[in-house]
């Protein structure tokens, strides 16, 4: 699978994330104290957005309904039968890349 350039590693603060959209899939882009993740942006429990969610640590709270994820893993801390795709992240440079 190729690496896609989504997004500049200045565009996303710590302590966040971002929706982006690539080849058709809809992911969800973190920032964790410089290191970035990607998982899938659809909720396992209703589709709400992750990449809008709070980001505490490694653990994103949708904004929905307050499912929380391990944006390092895509495992489900409130349902542990839900796994988000986990998506590879490169930099380079200030590029990130995430893997499709």
């Amino acid at each position: 699978m190729p690496f896609v350039k989504v997004a500049s590693t200045q565009e996303i603060a710590p302590g966040s994330g971002k929706t982006i959209e690539v080849n058709g899939h809809v992911v969800a882009l973190f920032n964790v104290d410089g290191n970035f993740y990607a998982i899938d942006n659809t909720c396992a429990h209703q589709g709400g957005p992750l990449g809008e969610g709070m980001l505490d640590g490694t653990t994103v709270v949708c904004p929905w309904h307050a499912w929380e994820y391990d944006v390092t893993t895509g495992k489900c801390l409130t349902n542990p039968s839900a796994v988000q795709k986990q998506f590879n992240v490169k930099i380079e440079g200030e590029d990130i890349f995430v893997e499709i």
